[in-house]
């Protein structure tokens, strides 16, 4: 198993996140993240989806809009992967 593996529905996930299963929606609908689905599309949540979304909680509540969290999220991310790079250079 991987922490990208579908794992839990969305209203285990929203209750996991301390959200509404409407706000997970809306972050879906954003881009902001992009659970698995089953085949009947059921929306499955990983642990990594659970830990993107506990960082879109706390950058709400630092005062984001889902727009400034989009830019985070897509500056963090080129950050880790600049570090990867660098990492491997050395």
């Amino acid at each position: 198993m991987t922490d990208e593996q579908g794992l839990f529905a969305i209203s285990v996930a929203a209750d996991l996140v301390g959200t509404g299963i409407q706000n997970l929606r809306a972050y879906e609908k954003r881009g902001l993240v992009e659970p698995q689905r089953t085949t009947g599309g059921t929306r499955l949540y990983s642990e990594a989806d659970i830990v993107r979304l506990r960082r879109i909680t706390e950058l709400l509540g630092a005062g984001l809009n889902l727009a400034g969290i989009e830019l985070v999220l897509s500056l963090e991310a080129e950050n880790a992967t600049l570090r990867d790079r660098l990492d491997r250079r050395r």
